[in-house]
């Protein structure tokens, strides 16, 4: 049994990540936010609460991070409070954040300064598949270090891929997630111009659903045309954020990447029409407000007696 320590334990996907972990005897200590309501099972159940990332790190040999992105990731690992500041030698840290590669290239150099390993190990699926302990995880790092940590992530993983050396998992998220984000946005668009051409936009799905274009994510786009905006559980300012990464990583390399932009500004649309804080459903939400269709059935408001 390991020492764990875990930062973000009260976002969606970070509380069914530590919720496994201890439900297999690790011991686990955890940063708070203001909130405390998210993380009370685990409190409850023996977690124990650091006051400040340094301190967290100074007692534990692992330390998972799962946050929003790089500026908060080069948050909580810098700074007189930050993991860093309170890491022993060969502690390791294991980034489950979407961040930028070039982010956590310098990170690692910095982690690596102090005896630190830094892993990137970003996440796929969804909250409930976390809770489940059934997520999909992408490794970059050594060997012998994903060797160590491989035990760990499959408490709350039941896909582990080593997907290269250092830097590699959160390359192959950000492709991943572009070509998540690409079906997304063009199911959305279709079934606007589905509607403004006089069709049933439900039809178009049961096209769909019986040829090669069927996908998983389709699926969970349709339930909007019954009302159900939660069947892809990411929210749209997340999916915007993680696709101006891969803009990023493409421009590094010095690679076109017109489609990575279409999307990218699809999604700042919606984030900008007011369907940041909504789950990824919404750009059919969005593209009812650009077409001037009706695509998601609404309850009819009822009238005073």
């Amino acid at each position: 049994m390991a020492d764990i320590g875990f930062i973000g334990a009260s976002g969606m996907m970070g509380h069914g990540m530590a919720r496994n972990l201890q439900a297999r005897g690790h011991t686990l200590r955890l940063t708070l936010r203001q909130r405390r309501e998210p993380v009370a099972d685990l409190l409850a159940a023996g977690a124990v609460e650091a006051a400040s990332p340094a301190e967290l790190a100074r007692a534990c040999e692992v330390v998972f991070l799962c946050v929003t992105g790089s500026p908060e990731v080069e948050a909580v690992l810098g700074g007189a409070d930050g993991v860093l500041a309170g890491a022993r030698p060969g502690l390791v840290v294991v980034d489950c954040s979407t961040s930028e590669p070039a982010s956590t290239a310098r990170l690692r150099e910095q982690a690596a300064a102090a005896g630190v390993v830094l892993v990137d190990a970003p996440l796929g699926r969804s909250p409930v598949q976390a809770e489940a302990g059934m997520l999909n995880v992408m490794v970059g790092a050594e060997p012998e270090v994903f060797a160590r940590i491989e035990p760990l992530l499959r408490c709350f993983a039941e896909n582990v891929f080593h997907v290269g050396g250092p830097g590699a998992g959160h390359t192959v998220k950000l492709l991943n997630n572009f070509i998540a984000q690409a079906i997304c946005n063009a199911t959305a668009e279709a079934l606007g111009v589905a509607a403004r051409a006089g069709l049933d936009p439900k039809k178009l799905i049961e096209v769909i659903s019986g040829g090669p274009v069927n996908c998983g994510l389709i699926q969970m786009m349709a339930p909007a045309l019954d009302g159900r905006l939660d069947g892809l559980k990411f929210s749209l300012d997340n999916a915007r954020k993680d696709v101006r990464y891969y803009g990023h990583l493409a421009e590094g390399l010095g690679v076109p990447a017109w489609i990575g932009q279409a999307v990218h500004q699809s999604l700042v649309q919606a984030c900008v029409l007011g369907y940041g804080d909504r789950f990824v459903p919404s750009l059919i939400e969005a593209q009812e407000q650009l077409n001037g269709v009706a695509l998601v059935p609404r309850p009819t408001p009822s009238t005073p007696t």
